[in-house]
């Protein structure tokens, strides 16, 4: 199947919109434009930002997306009515690259209990989505929702319907992750053979994971001549997540001999741009995930050792460093200046500024001065930590001291900075030193919480390793999550329960400024 001139696949990423809607995966503003520049940088061809419809917060964070980033296709999501068309070109029209991605349920189950519409009311509408997007941007996308489950000859009367009216791109999502391969390969195979007008658009496949075939379906479909995959970083998405935009295209190029395609993904940066969505959401890899798990490259098996050390591609189909990790993960010390810890995080995927490097740098002269060995998990636990600080500057952790023990209640004394102020607060109370880190916390903002969720994980190996704290917490009904990093666990866990705070501070501020609304919480 090898072609001389390797065909194109489009990808389409959704991180932000279906990716968000992952329980617990919600995110603010300007952790979305984040991750909108990280995926810009990454390559993606399309940028799902999100359902401007669904909310004022979703219509903000796409109207910001598409009026600041520039390459990729910015796309915004809506039903087939009219209020959704016209709020997401409200929201899309300072994009440099535009397109409004129309969807209707089209499966019998659907068309039965959720919309209760004929087939040729469903067609109806499709092309009356698809005309009124059209009349804002040249670029629509169609979407035939559970078209997996759709029977095959009205699949078909609505793809070309919605050709017809003028859409360029035809989705044909697995929208619950039933089908197989072997059907999804047949049901794109039927639309090219049988649709007379579908030279005329781009097929696309959405899949989910429910049956973990989200990958699988993907290339089935681009094997039988999609042209186009809608995925996301690291998988996430609805309930078992979408098609793992890593997975997919490693595999397209490891197999090119095979699919013969090829994207524009800098393949590089996959492994940056997953840490920084898991950082940012809270969703951790599992060690052992395909291309950007942290064991995806590991070799403990003394077979495998040895065959490593005698030619690496015995056990390995992948070169680690095109992917994004570190050639060696031992790379600065304290005797490093900054051009080289800016150069380095440059290879980790970060792109720092005058103001952020120097905060960095600060924090690694005096890490460097703890540790004997600074890893590169380390370096990005200490970015992250520290453009979560910038971006969040409502309170500041000064110092602590704290005295605990067995059968001992915890005293705790801790100093934060609000502003150019410090309050300290001294606390004897609770069942632990984090249970009374909280307590202080509480006691010196003001703001009440409960902690749902407290994870502790090693950033990197080592008994002074550095710690990385991730807190949910709820306040006023809403959650919020925080994360912190140190080789000292509780002053961790403090940065963590800031950032938590932070968060819970900035959003009150906007509320009482008017620019987002409780429900955005």
């Amino acid at each position: 199947m090898t072609q001389t001139n390797p065909r194109n696949i489009r990808i389409f990423d959704t991180t932000l919109r279906d990716g968000e809607q992952s329980p617990g995966a919600s995110m603010n503003l300007g952790e979305k434009l984040e991750v909108a520049h990280a995926l810009a940088a990454l390559g993606v061809d399309i940028m799902e930002a999100g359902f401007p419809i669904a909310s004022p917060g979703d219509f903000e964070a796409v109207r910001e997306i598409a009026a600041t980033i520039r390459g990729p296709v910015i796309c915004g999501l809506a039903r087939c009515n009219d209020g959704d068309i016209d709020r997401a070109w409200q929201a899309l029209q300072k994009a440099e690259r535009a397109r409004i991605h129309v969807f209707l349920a089209t499966s019998a189950i659907h068309r039965e209990f959720k919309l209760r519409m004929t087939q040729d009311e469903i067609i109806a509408r499709a092309v009356s989505g698809v005309q009124r997007a059209l009349a804002y941007c040249d670029d629509v996308e169609f979407s035939a929702e559970d078209a997996a489950r759709t029977e095959i000859d009205f699949l078909c009367r609505v793809v070309e319907a919605a050709i017809e009216a003028g859409a360029t791109t035809i989705n044909v999502p697995d929208t619950v992750g039933y089908t197989t391969p072997e059907e999804m390969f047949q049901r794109v195979q039927a639309l090219l053979n049988r649709v007379p007008n579908i030279d005329k658009a781009i097929i696309s496949c959405h899949c989910h994971d429910d049956l973990g075939l989200a990958v699988a379906n993907s290339l089935a479909a681009v094997a039988a001549g999609a042209g186009q995959i809608e995925c996301t970083v690291n998988g996430i998405g609805e309930r078992a997540g979408n098609c793992s935009l890593e997975e997919v295209v490693m595999a397209m190029r490891t197999r090119q001999d095979l699919y013969g395609t090829h994207t524009n993904i800098k393949t590089e940066r996959l492994v940056p741009t997953s840490r920084l969505l898991s950082k940012i959401t809270g969703l951790d890899v599992q060690r052992n995930k395909a291309v950007v798990g942290r064991n995806a490259f590991a070799h403990e098996a003394g077979i495998h050792q040895d065959g490593m050390l005698k030619e690496r591609r015995t056990y390995e189909i992948m070169r680690p460093e095109d992917v994004g990790f570190a050639k060696t993960d031992l790379v600065l010390g304290k005797h490093s200046g900054r051009a080289a810890l800016a150069d380095r995080a440059r290879e980790l995927g970060f792109q720092l500024n005058g103001e952020q490097l120097q905060l960095v740098f600060d924090q690694f002269k005096i890490l460097a001065d703890k540790k004997k060995q600074i890893f590169d998990g380390d370096i990005i636990a200490l970015i992250q930590q520290q453009i979560a600080d910038a971006s969040n500057t409502a309170w500041t952790l000064v110092s602590y001291s704290l005295d605990s023990g067995t059968d001992r209640v915890p005293c705790i004394e801790l100093t934060l900075r609000h502003g150019d102020q410090t309050f300290t607060q001294r606390v004897q109370q609770g069942d632990g030193p984090i249970d009374a880190a909280f307590w202080a916390v509480e006691k010196i903002i003001g703001i009440k919480t409960e902690c749902k969720e407290f994870r502790v994980r090693s950033a990197t190996i080592g008994r002074d390793a550095m710690g990385e704290v991730n807190v949910e917490v709820e306040h006023e009904g809403q959650t919020y999550r925080g994360n912190g990093a140190s080789i000292d666990s509780v002053e961790a866990t403090i940065s963590a329960i800031l950032n938590a705070i932070n968060r819970i501070v900035t959003e009150k501020n906007l509320r009482a400024s008017g620019r987002v609304s409780p429900q955005d919480a």
